[in-house]
């Protein structure tokens, strides 16, 4: 059974003052730092009626950039030297993940901004770095919720019968969230600090540094432990992880292993796309709908989102930003559902070109009007064709619930996902699985994107799913791993419109598969190494 969607309102704002998590990424002692005193911490967990507003700020953590409507500068913000609405989880997950891709340019020139496209960025960016704090924000505030959610304190709290197994399921989430967290640091930013429960908070020694390898592992057995202790597949609240949140992030692990520690995992992605697959997941019938204003609704697809819902979590990131940034030019706003378009986002000819000019394929969602499809000025909003993925806009037609705050939630994992994983690991050598399989499991999302039978394949290889996933899962944050797996980010293998900061693309050095350590934590930090080549 799939509950209702949660609204923020009641797990994220309002949150007394004593309940706000202050950041642990502010200043230049930030992973030194973890949020609540001990103090206020033992008051706050007295009461079990306060738990589920403290995990709330642990989902919220993805979903707000700052403790205000529409995010805020400092004070408001929870990221010191960049405004709430461009240092929020998923618009900084976008910016690192799609807008250094083929999938996306955009044409701000806010501070170093321009660079990520370009991949010119440097170790002073501003936009890595806020990356780098919030994931490690959100370990923070994972972190002192487990800190006192130890059997040890429950029981010391009095919390026990119905209410201690709830602690326990929360315990257990958060556990999920601070891996998927550490997860992003460890495929974006590679050798990282480490921080856990057992870190004392103000203690003078800075946390250590954990080699790629070892966090892979880390994170390997802390989703191994807490798989059987989530709910089942389907049965949480809908937004709140379960069984099967936990075994599509160990297929994304899995898939990646190579890139990570050197040593293929194939054979376990396959294990984990299977449960995920038996659990009862299924395709939304129109691939458009996974992406409209109310795509909570039967969505038996998603098995994990950050949601929104237009009055309650007003923020610039999210899908506000998505659908915002991606209109401009002969665009009407209205026919998105907001009330002006931002002119930033648009697609380049190499993605545009994973598509059949005949428009058969329903997932290639261009508006071409007044658009250009070469990209001669990247500030330019009508160079480069604009790009529709979300909308706020429902399924029986009508408008969002407020014009500028989009209330479309953002999958994390679905099962078209899941599906290609599959097919991937099985080319790759895994076993468990079969090519017949992958194929139909492939054509699956092919009969959706084309309404019929005609876009079906009877053959598939590694390039075709490259480009498959670009398709299906565009704009949805795991274009630059996958690209990296590849071995086409860096390389001349493939090229883009502006790569390497030339108008036909180049090479640019492989370093750049990571981003850098933020300057101002290695100052802080001494235990941390700069990644090479920065």
């Amino acid at each position: 059974m799939r509950l209702n969607k949660i609204k923020l309102k009641n797990i994220i704002l309002p949150i007394s003052a004593a309940f706000l998590l202050t950041t642990a990424a502010s200043c230049l002692k930030d992973l030194e730092r973890e949020p609540i005193t001990d103090q206020i911490g033992n008051n706050i967990y007295k009461d079990f009626s306060n738990y589920k507003n403290v995990l709330a700020k642990l989902y919220g953590g993805l979903a707000m950039g700052g403790q205000i409507s529409g995010d805020g500068d400092q004070p408001d913000s929870d990221i010191n030297g960049i405004n709430g609405g461009f240092s929020q989880y998923t618009r900084l997950l976008y910016t690192l993940n799609v807008v250094t891709t083929d999938e996306a340019v955009i044409g701000w020139n806010d501070g170093n901004l321009h660079t990520m496209h370009k991949m010119t960025w440097d170790a002073s960016n501003e936009f890595i770095a806020a990356m780098y704090y919030r994931v490690y924000t959100e370990i923070a505030y994972c972190n002192e919720f487990l800190r006192n959610v130890t059997d040890e304190r429950l029981s010391t709290n009095n919390i026990t019968g119905e209410n201690l197994t709830q602690a326990k399921l929360m315990r257990a989430e958060a556990r999920f969230l601070r891996a998927q967290s550490y997860f992003h640091a460890l495929d974006m930013f590679g050798n990282v600090p480490f921080v856990d429960e057992a870190y004392t908070p103000g203690t003078p020694n800075p946390p250590g540094r954990i080699e790629r390898k070892d966090l892979f592992k880390y994170i390997e057995t802390e989703l191994l432990a807490i798989a059987d202790q989530l709910k089942d597949p389907r049965t949480n609240e809908y937004g709140r992880a379960d069984k099967a949140a936990v075994w599509a992030l160990l297929a994304r692990l899995y898939l990646n292993a190579e890139v990570y520690t050197g040593t293929q995992r194939n054979t376990d992605c396959i294990t984990y796309c299977n449960k995920v697959i038996g659990a009862g997941y299924s395709l939304k019938p129109k691939y458009e709908d996974l992406f409209l204003a109310d795509n909570n609704i039967s969505n038996s697809e998603q098995i994990l989102s950050v949601n929104f819902d237009g009055i309650n979590t007003q923020t610039n990131g999210g899908t506000t930003y998505m659908v915002h940034a991606a209109v401009g030019g002969d665009m009407k706003a209205v026919d998105y559902g907001i009330n002006g378009g931002w002119y930033g986002l648009r697609a380049t000819k190499s993605f545009v070109g994973l598509f059949p000019a005949n428009g058969n394929d329903k997932r290639g969602r261009f508006f071409t009007q007044g658009q250009n499809l070469e990209i001669n000025d990247l500030a330019s909003f009508n160079d480069g064709y604009a790009f529709i993925k979300y909308k706020n806009i429902k399924s029986n037609g009508s408008a969002g619930a407020h014009n500028n705050w989009v209330e479309a939630d953002i999958p994390l994992y679905r099962l078209a996902d899941i599906y290609l994983m599959y097919a991937e690991a099985v080319l790759r050598g895994g076993s468990g699985g079969s090519q017949a399989t992958a194929i139909e499991y492939v054509n699956k999302l092919r009969e959706r994107a084309y309404g019929d039978t005609s876009g079906n394949v009877s053959a598939i290889n590694l390039d075709f799913i490259l480009d498959e996933r670009a398709r299906e899962l565009s704009w949805e944050m795991t274009r630059r791993s996958d690209l990296i797996r590849f071995g086409k980010y860096t390389t001349g293998a493939y090229l883009w419109p502006w790569k390497g900061n030339v108008k036909d693309g180049k090479a640019v050095d492989s370093y750049r598969n990571l981003f850098p350590i933020p300057t101002r934590d290695l100052i802080a930090n001494p235990n941390l190494v700069q990644n090479t080549g920065y």
